[in-house]
């Protein structure tokens, strides 16, 4: 029978980095504070606006729940083989130390930047997002984009200098009421007889429809809306009892993120009635002619009709909510990167500090300044933050995250064939291997129609079509990938720094 073989390495001494001022507090956040962290960066109610309208106006129409469904799925299964690694590497690095103990030094340093870049992209770009819609939602106060967004910061940066568990009570307290005014939509439409058409389960959910018109646009956006799950493992060294605490938390992030979003769009789609759904998401978008000019219309207008006009108003104030909720979460994640990375070498050591209750404050100081410096030059170039900032940066960090996935799902394999610790095949073998497929998949999707979601084709509809500035932002994790690596292996052959980055692989 397979099994684990031996003991898993002990997480690593504490008293030494104590001692350097480079601990994180243990014990300090449990399952569900993790899961409201990692929700919270998924931003359910922004991507219910953002996402599910696109996939339903280009992608394939009805069939939204069934794509969501099934890249639940393929998460659950990739989080098979991760939930094993964190039994075995507990570390704020999380990717770059299950990358680095599986494929070798070089490969690990060079996913740490990759991973910390995607994860400053994606902050910033949710930054956009956040002013340009409080520009709208408080016209009387006539602030810039980008004034909304350096405050956003500015709360953020307090926030990221608290206890991490006070941070999770924040997020849980607004993803709660978030989460709920989309059930109270969806349980709605099903009260009233699903729509009128009722639920069309085989609209949703069956194999032909999932397939049908374009869906590789559909699943290139419904895995954006996973975004973030792999935090899981961040929160591994504050967490309590983390070698228990990490799978249930990761298992249960994506599964709650995927039924939320199964279940709502099925609410949405059956509100609108699946064969109208395509059409009427067209009429609700389109503003000065220009179809989903404003895509939070389909789940406003939805509330509206079989809850109440309240309820949309609610959910303009979530919607806020929600993205600043993402950007704490994001704040939070590479924050945690920063610090791992000072702590095993890759970053000045100045970084790697911790302060209070085991905050790693240097580094949420440098996370800021990254999304602050972006901002700013966003604004002096006079650049759109929806437009250039929000699309060029969350596709470009959703790209870099899958390719850092597909990366830990080969370390997976290697590192378990190579030390025989759990011999579990599923666990460790087949999991892992479906998972570095979908993850290729996923890839494929993603850069082929880089063009048409990130607003670089230049209006192509055809694959692979984008300007130079779309390549550029495409091969982005790749080029700094290949950079990391070369710099991987010109610090392994240093003697000082290997020592300084044992760490990084114990």
């Amino acid at each position: 029978m397979s099994e684990v073989t031996s003991t898993p390495d002990p997480i690593p001494d504490q008293a030494e980095h104590d001692a350097k001022g480079s601990s994180l507090q243990r014990n300090a956040i449990g399952v569900f504070g993790i899961c409201f962290f990692v929700i919270a960066a998924a931003a359910p109610i922004a991507g219910m606006t953002g996402l599910v309208p696109s996939i339903i106006a280009i992608g394939n129409g009805p069939a939204v729940p069934g794509t969501f469904l099934v890249a639940g799925i393929v998460f659950l299964v990739f989080s098979v083989g991760y939930a094993t690694m964190s039994n075995h590497v507990v570390h704020a690095g999380a990717f770059f130390a299950y990358i680095g103990r599986g494929l070798g030094l070089p490969w690990g340093v060079a996913s740490a930047f990759v991973s910390v870049m995607s994860y400053c992209l994606v902050q910033a770009a949710v930054y956009g997002y956040f002013g340009a819609v409080m520009t709208t939602t408080v016209p009387d106060i006539p602030f810039a984009w980008w004034v909304w967004s350096l405050l956003a910061a500015a709360l953020v940066q307090i926030l990221g200098l608290m206890h991490v568990e006070f941070g999770a009570k924040v997020l849980g307290v607004l993803l709660l009421t978030e989460v709920g005014s989309m059930l109270l939509t969806a349980i709605a439409v099903f009260a009233h007889g699903g729509g009128p058409e009722g639920i069309d389960f085989s609209a949703s959910f069956s194999p032909s429809a999932i397939a049908d018109g374009a869906p590789g646009i559909a699943f290139a956006f419904a895995f954006a809306g996973f975004i973030g799950f792999e935090a899981t493992a961040i929160y591994g060294e504050e967490s309590r009892d983390p070698r228990r605490t990490v799978p249930r938390a990761t298992y249960a992030s994506v599964t709650i993120i995927t039924l939320l979003f199964t279940v709502v769009t099925l609410g949405m789609v059956s509100g609108m009635g699946a064969s109208h759904a395509v059409d009427k998401t067209i009429s609700l978008t389109t503003v000065g002619g220009v179809p989903l000019a404003d895509p939070t219309q389909v789940l406003f207008s939805v509330a509206d009709q079989y809850v109440g006009s309240w309820l949309p108003s609610l959910m303009r104030v979530l919607l806020l909510t929600s993205m600043f909720a993402c950007v704490l979460a994001f704040h939070n994640s590479a924050t945690r990167y920063f610090f791992a990375m000072s702590r095993s070498g890759l970053l000045p050591k100045a970084i790697g500090r911790t302060r209070g209750h085991g905050v790693p404050a240097n580094a949420s100081f440098l996370q800021t300044t990254v999304a602050v410096v972006i901002i700013v030059a966003f604004a002096v170039f006079q650049l759109d933050p929806v437009v250039n900032l929000f699309y060029w940066f969350s596709i470009t960090a959703i790209l870099a995250l899958t390719f850092v996935q597909a990366l830990v799902s080969v370390a997976v394999i290697v590192y378990f064939r190579r030390t025989r610790e759990d011999t579990r095949l599923w666990n460790t073998l087949i999991a892992p291997a479906v998972s570095l497929v979908s993850m290729v998949v996923i890839m494929y999707l993603l850069m082929s129609r880089f063009g048409l979601i990130s607003g670089t084709s230049g209006g192509a509809l055809e694959s692979w079509q984008m300007s130079a500035t779309g390549w550029l932002l495409c091969l982005s994790p790749f080029i700094v990938f290949a950079a990391g690596v070369a710099f991987g292996f010109v610090t392994a052959n240093k003697r000082d720094a290997n020592e300084s980055l044992k760490e990084f692989v114990a």
